[in-house]
């Protein structure tokens, strides 16, 4: 059995530190992400003058990358290109513990993401999806799914509703249960139409920061966990993350508060949500409770916002398997 299949956007990270006048020259807002094309990505990775490093990424890749890492039987489904950046990815992901066999192989070049970090930790990102946005709803087979326990599918792919609708009802037929990273802000104003419908429909487990939550609910006034409460309408369990306040989980009618883990001195806050929800996630494998599972978050994000990029060393994963265990 595979325990999680993680779908999504197989990217490969290009990170790089930068101050404040650097993010104010190039288009979108500060925090967000902004999909540009590979001249676009070119340009601005020509800006950096050398100043970045390259790792296996993507919010479902992550989040997934991570679980593999505590142990978790994983797999991914998402389409990689056909030149060095794609074989890279695939070899990390196997290295990694996971099983490469659901993915796909494009006719171009792997997708990208320049992830610009500023000294106040916040990540501004700019990403060409390359081969990762060619996968089409006839390439998601019943296949894909079997022997599959949880999905969980990055919000990204509700820019392409087809392909999203594809992904959840193989999901659902497979009998999995499924769980929806909300991805960026941009995301859900973008996808405001359908997405109570989604959730409602097909999700199991969603996953939002402030902003998200707050663009959900159209309602930059009330607290998280008035939000949290609105998203716990739509599915079984509802989590959104404040950062180093914690995280509001709305479950069973009931919306409780969890800690993040204190003393942390942040530098990037690439991967946070991601390794957040892998944390919760590998509870939720574990039968833990809501509360023990946004613990097992709290630990994962805290260690990945502690250090560059979304790669730990294998010292920090031997102390966080041996937390979670």
């Amino acid at each position: 059995m595979i325990d999680i299949l993680g779908i999504g956007s197989p990217v490969v990270d290009i990170l790089a530190e930068v101050d404040e006048s650097f993010v104010a020259q190039i288009d979108g807002d500060k925090g967000g992400m902004v999909l540009v094309n590979a001249d676009q990505l070119d340009q601005l990775v020509s800006k950096l003058k050398g100043n970045a490093v390259q790792a296996a990424g993507g919010s479902s890749g992550n989040t997934t990358f991570a679980l593999a890492e505590l142990g978790a039987k994983t797999a991914f489904l998402g389409k990689i290109g056909n030149d060095s950046y794609g074989s890279f990815y695939r070899e990390a992901f196997v290295n990694a513990g996971g099983d490469g066999s659901r993915f796909k192989v494009g006719d171009q070049a792997n997708g990208r993401c320049v992830s610009l970090i500023t000294p106040d930790s916040e990540r501004t990102m700019r990403t060409d999806l390359g081969a990762a946005m060619t996968l089409a709803p006839e390439e998601v087979k019943p296949e894909d799914f079997a022997k599959v326990k949880h999905v969980h599918v990055e919000g990204y792919l509700l820019f392409n509703r087809d392909l999203m609708l594809a992904v959840l009802k193989q999901a659902k037929a497979a009998g999995c249960t499924i769980s929806l990273d909300l991805a960026s802000f941009e995301v859900v104003e973008a996808s405001r139409d359908s997405l109570p419908e989604i959730l409602s429909e097909y999700i199991d487990l969603v996953f939002a920061n402030e902003d998200e939550a707050k663009a959900f609910a159209q309602d930059s006034v009330s607290k998280p966990e008035v939000h949290a409460q609105l998203l716990g309408k739509y599915v079984d369990v509802a989590a959104v993350k404040v950062g180093k306040d914690g995280a509001w989980i709305a479950s069973d009618e009931k919306v409780i508060h969890t800690q993040a883990i204190q003393g942390i001195k942040a530098v990037d806050t690439t991967g946070a949500g991601d390794y957040w929800a892998a944390g919760f996630l590998f509870g939720r494998l574990r039968g833990r409770t809501p509360e023990v599972c946004a613990h097992y978050g709290a630990l994962l994000g805290a260690a990945v916002v502690s250090t560059i990029g979304a790669k730990l060393p294998a010292e920090t994963w031997n102390g966080l398997r041996a937390k979670v265990q």
